[in-house]
C-alpha cells in the first residue's frame, strides 16, 4: 500500500519536464480516486489500493509521453463550465475565453439574436454564449459527425436549450442571416514548429493548420460573412499572436467597419472583430 503523498511525490518527479507537473499529477489522481483536489490535501497519508495505483500509473505513463491531461480525463473547464472533450476536437484554452468576452460585450443581452459558431469543436464557445445569454439562439457548426455528437452531449449535460448543432462545412448548409458569426478556426502555418511541441502534437491537425500562412480558413470565413450577416452584424475571430494586422486588413478589405483587435492574457493580439455594413451610430 502506498499513500497519496508518496504517489504524488513520485509523479511530480516523473513529470519534471512539465510546467504544470504538480497540477497534472493531482488531476490524474483525483480522476482515478473519484475525489476532489481538496481531498488530496486533507488526507495525504491515506493509503490507496493496488488497483487505483495501477490505473494512476497507466495515466501517468501516458502523460509522461506527452498526452494532454484534458484527453486523459476526457474533460476540460472553459468559461466556468466543464466540457467533455475528445481527440476529435481541440482542447478549449483560456485565451479563447476572450472571444466569448468580446461577443458578450458587443451584442445586446436581451434581444433574441441569431448567432453562428463556425468550427465549434467541443461547443465550448457556443454553449458558453448560450448559457450567458438565454435570449440568443446559437448554431454550433462543424462538419465532423463525431464532433457534433460531443456537442450534443455537452448541450445535454450543461442543460442549455438555445444551442443547436449543425453539420456544415463553414457556410455550406447555413440558412438565413445572423446577427453575429464567431469562430476559432484553424490558423497555424503548415510549417510552424509548434506543431511538434506540447499538446498540439495530439490534437487534430485539421483543426490547427490552415495553409502556408495560416490564414486560408480565416480568409474563407471573412469572404463569406457579408452574405450571412444582417446590417451591422458582428464577425469575431480568434487568430495567431502574429496575425492581428493581417486579419484587420482582411476585414477592412471586405467592408467591415470599427475593426479592432483585443489582446489575450499573455499580451498577444488574439481576437479581431468588426461590424458589417453599418456606421457606429447604427450599432
Amino acid at each position: 500500500m502506498i499513500t497519496i503523498a508518496a504517489v504524488l511525490k513520485g509523479a511530480r518527479q516523473r513529470l519534471a519536464d512539465s510546467d504544470t507537473a504538480a497540477l497534472d499529477a493531482e488531476l490524474l489522481l483525483c480522476h482515478v480516486l473519484g475525489k476532489s483536489r481538496s481531498y488530496l490535501f486533507s488526507w495525504p497519508e491515506q493509503e490507496i489500493d493496488e488497483l487505483v495505483e495501477a490505473q494512476f500509473e497507466h495515466l501517468l505513463a501516458r502523460r509522461v509521453g506527452g498526452e494532454p491531461v484534458a484527453y486523459l480525463l476526457g474533460r476540460r473547464e472553459f468559461y466556468g463550465h466543464e466540457f467533455l472533450v475528445s481527440r476529435d476536437t481541440l482542447i478549449p484554452r483560456p485565451d479563447t475565453e476572450l472571444l466569448v468576452d468580446v461577443v458578450l460585450e458587443k451584442l445586446p443581452a436581451e434581444q433574441p439574436l441569431r448567432i453562428a459558431d463556425l468550427g465549434t469543436g467541443s461547443g465550448a464557445i457556443a454553449i458558453s454564449l448560450g448559457l450567458a445569454r438565454p435570449a440568443w439562439q446559437l448554431l454550433a457548426v462543424d462538419y465532423i459527425v463525431a464532433v457534433l455528437d460531443l456537442v450534443e452531449r455537452n448541450v445535454g449535460r450543461l442543460h442549455v436549450g438555445n444551442v443547436r448543432p449543425l453539420q456544415s462545412s463553414w457556410y455550406s448548409r447555413l440558412d438565413g442571416v445572423f446577427d453575429a458569426i464567431v469562430s476559432n478556426p484553424p490558423y497555424i502555418r503548415a510549417d510552424d514548429v509548434h506543431l511538434k511541441r506540447g499538446d498540439v502534437r495530439f490534437e487534430p491537425r485539421s483543426a490547427l493548420v490552415s495553409g502556408a500562412d495560416g490564414l486560408d480558413d480565416i480568409r474563407l470565413i471573412i469572404h463569406g460573412a457579408p452574405a450571412r450577416l444582417r446590417a451591422g452584424g458582428l464577425l469575431a475571430l480568434e487568430h495567431g499572436y502574429d496575425q492581428g494586422a493581417a486579419v484587420r486588413e482582411l476585414l477592412q478589405g471586405a467592408g467591415f467597419q470599427s475593426v479592432q483587435t483585443r489582446h489575450d492574457y499573455g499580451g498577444n493580439e488574439r481576437v479581431t472583430f468588426g461590424f458589417y455594413g453599418a456606421s457606429d451610430a447604427q450599432r
